[in-house]
Parts: C-alpha cells; sequence; structure tokens
C-alpha cells in the first residue's frame, strides 16, 4: 500500500489532534484530542487492509520520510515501511489500542441553532488575527438584527482589542453569544459548512472533501443574551 497526498494530509492533521490512533481496517480514519473536545473523522479514497494502533503518530509519519517513495506492507504486529529501491525498510510495530486514546462512539449532532458557511479566506484570517492580537477565542454571535459575526476576543477583559468579521448565515431565536477557542479549531484549511448547538456543540463539514469535525464549544457561551 502506498499512502496518497489527500490520506497523508489527514493523517497530519490528525496527529495535531491527538498522537495516539487506531486505524481500522477500511477507508474511515477517527481520532479524538486526549480532553474529549475535539472529534474528527474522515473517509478516505483508499483503503487500509488491516488495522493498526500508532503511540506517536508524529514518529510513525517521520518514518515515512526515511524512505524514498514508501509503500506499506501490514502483519499482524507490525508494517513494513519499503523504500522503492528495496534497499531500505523500517519494520514498525503496532501499540496496543487498549492503552490508546480513541473514539469508542460517534456523535449524534443535535438540531442546529446556528448556520453558516467558514470559507478558507475567512478562516485564515481569524487565526491571523488571533496570532497578532494574542487571543484564545472566537466568538459567534448574532443580534435580532439579523447580524452573524465572528470576532477574536479576549473574554476575560472587556475592553481589549477585538477582530470582527460578518459571514452570512441562519438562526433562530434571540441573540446569543457562542464562544470557541482556537486551540481546538484543529481543522485542515478549506470550506466549511459549519452548524452549532446550545447543547454547546459545533459541526465542521469541509465542503470538498469528506472530512468532519465536532469541536465543544466554551463553556463560557451564552444564549438569550
Amino acid at each position: 500500500m502506498q499512502l496518497n497526498e489527500n490520506t497523508l494530509t489527514v493523517l497530519k492533521n490528525f496527529a495535531g489532534i491527538n498522537p495516539n490512533i487506531v486505524i481500522e481496517s477500511g477507508n474511515v480514519l477517527k481520532t479524538i484530542t486526549e480532553a474529549k473536545n475535539v472529534l474528527a473523522q474522515a473517509k478516505l479514497d483508499q483503503e487500509f487492509p488491516s488495522s493498526m494502533g500508532i503511540y506517536d503518530l508524529n514518529e510513525f509519519l517521520a518514518v515515512l520520510g526515511l524512505v524514498d517513495s514508501p509503500t506499506l506492507d501490514f502483519t499482524d504486529d507490525y508494517v513494513i515501511v519499503n523504500d522503492a529501491s528495496g534497499r531500505s525498510k523500517v519494520k514498525y510495530y503496532y501499540s496496543d489500542p487498549e492503552i490508546l486514546t480513541s473514539p469508542q462512539k460517534d456523535i449524534v449532532m443535535p438540531d442546529a441553532d446556528v448556520s453558516f458557511v467558514l470559507d478558507n479566506e475567512t478562516l485564515n484570517r481569524l487565526r491571523k488575527a488571533t496570532a497578532t492580537l494574542g487571543h484564545q477565542e472566537i466568538s459567534i454571535s448574532g443580534t435580532s438584527s439579523g447580524v452573524l459575526s465572528l470576532s477574536v476576543i479576549d473574554k476575560n477583559n472587556a475592553t481589549s482589542n477585538a477582530f470582527s468579521i460578518d459571514v452570512s448565515g441562519e438562526y433562530q431565536g434571540s441573540d446569543f453569544n457562542y464562544v470557541l477557542n482556537i486551540g481546538n479549531l484543529k481543522i485542515v484549511p478549506g470550506d466549511y459548512d459549519v452548524s452549532i448547538s446550545s447543547k454547546l456543540i459545533s459541526h465542521f463539514v469541509n465542503k470538498n472533501s469528506n472530512l468532519q469535525y465536532w469541536i465543544a464549544l466554551e463553556k463560557s457561551s451564552e444564549t438569550g443574551v
């Protein structure tokens, strides 16, 4: 098996969510943070022939870089990473899935109270603003006037500098202010359909690939402000 660019992109992204991963046979990859506040799922365009547990996904990805055009041969206990010439290889042993943090069940997303499209340009501007201002929170707020605004804020300092950008979206009910920690926004760059529930969970669905994330919102979020 040779991992294609899409699979490698997903694995690199998942390594930033949790270095542990249990790869099941088939074409679906899942991961979850140790804090259980971010869950990600990808449906790949290639299939793994068998299951394996990896304790340090970043290390495994680095191992792939030790050989040219790596191909993977799976056994019951380890995977052999071969190079294209056949001159070098790496024997990489699996980890026991019992000691790894991995999703145990799927999330059933509650009905959405807010929905909007987050395009890649807006996502990049939000990330740049958090780095520039030194804030860690993104506020998703709406008012009875129909404006949906994404703001980079410091919830603990009412007089701190803030960046905001308006997006088109839909929502029901009264004013609200949902708060997302930028540290949990571990998503692959791209355009996303975003839905938010008053149960303090958000769902990001990539518009161009079979990739989705469920991200918990901060307890400081408010509805009916």
